[in-house]
């Protein structure tokens, strides 16, 4: 069996697993927990030592327990908060261009997702924070049990070259325009933390999607992928509503994640980065959640799924818009430094001629 084949099939039980431990359990953010499993079980390479995974998953969870001490410098120094919360988005986002690690979108949210829910509620932020770091335990528990179901035979021949380094200078203007994504979202949902919460996942998510794609191809990725994700959503939660139960909500996820891992590990190639399909799986988990959270309560799921997808695509439409305007900024600041560049290098060498 090729490697990517069997990559698709740790996808596919692992996401099952998760599914039965974190709404079999009833845990609190299961939806949480699922789409952290989805990130771990994206990981290259051989799988993290489930010990040394948990220990990452208890940092982790604690930096984003952490995240609740931005709420009183918001609530009490907002303009202050909102810039210290720009300037960590930055930094974050740089070393996560440099180091190209799936899980800096972890860091994100302990500096978006977290802060706002504590504004609505600091009881609400350490439920979550306490979801993501269940779900990567979970995550990092599953990847093994499935790693060991389907183990990768060893690489005959000389090791894989190491990934080319990002250079600082493109790290920055990748973190800028993924912190230009993030921001006015962020400030958006200070305003009503309840109704734009999962559009802050989304934007974290989309940030780090856009921070690494050009306006060529930004539309496609960003909005096709939203769109994509809700499609999917939409097809699970009907197939659970001829049977609600845990077990078809595990074949359902599982399918979809059969269906979504043969183009995300390439198995079907397809135009769309990995990473489209990616966002694909995370954005389902964001709109399927919360949908079988208010069908729970007696929501009306299909009004409130409907302004989560409208609120989705909003936040998709605006990262493409900043990506093609921050290109044509950053193509016509080139364009004005160019002109100066030539008359340095003429008087240069009309100096050398004398």
């Amino acid at each position: 069996m090729h490697r990517a084949d069997k990559a698709v099939l740790r996808l596919g039980v692992g996401l099952g697993l998760a599914v039965l431990i974190a709404y079999g359990l009833a845990l609190k953010g299961a939806f949480v927990v699922c789409a952290g499993t989805v990130l771990v079980l994206c990981i290259p390479g051989a799988p993290i030592p489930f010990v040394k995974g948990v220990v990452m998953a208890a940092v982790i969870a604690a930096l984003l327990v952490a995240g609740v001490l931005m709420v009183p410098i918001l609530e009490n120094y907002r303009v202050t908060g909102l810039l210290l919360t720009g300037a960590l988005l930055y930094a974050v986002f740089f070393a996560g261009a440099r180091s190209a690690n799936p899980l800096t979108i972890f860091l994100v949210f302990a500096i978006t997702l977290i802060p706002v829910a504590g504004v609505v509620d600091q009881r609400l932020a350490t439920v979550l924070g306490q979801a993501v770091g269940i779900g990567l335990g979970v995550g990092f528990l599953v990847n093994g049990v499935s790693h060991a179901l389907f183990p990768d035979a060893p690489m005959p021949g000389p090791a894989a070259p190491a990934r080319a380094s990002v250079s600082p200078d493109a790290a920055s203007w990748s973190a800028l325009q993924a912190t230009l994504v993030v921001m006015p979202v962020f400030v958006l949902a200070l305003t009503n933390p309840a109704l734009y919460l999962a559009a802050i996942m989304k934007t974290a998510t989309l940030g780090q999607q856009a921070g690494s794609t050009n306006a060529q191809s930004a539309g496609r990725e960003l909005v096709g992928s939203t769109l994509m994700g809700a499609l999917m959503a939409m097809v699970v939660w009907f197939g659970l509503s001829m049977q609600p139960n845990l077990w078809m909500l595990m074949l359902w996820i599982v399918a979809a994640a059969l269906w979504t891992g043969v183009r995300l590990f390439r198995v079907k190639p397809t135009s769309e980065p990995p990473s489209f399909w990616l966002n694909v799986l995370i954005t389902m988990f964001i709109l399927l959640g919360p949908a079988i959270e208010d069908a729970a309560v007696g929501k009306d799921v299909y009004k409130a799924s409907a302004t989560r997808v409208a609120l989705f695509v909003a936040v998709a439409l605006y990262a493409w818009a900043t990506v093609w305007a921050f290109e044509r900024w950053r193509a016509s600041r080139s364009g004005l430094l160019s002109p100066n560049a030539a008359r340095q290098d003429s008087a240069g060498t009309a100096k050398e001629s004398r």
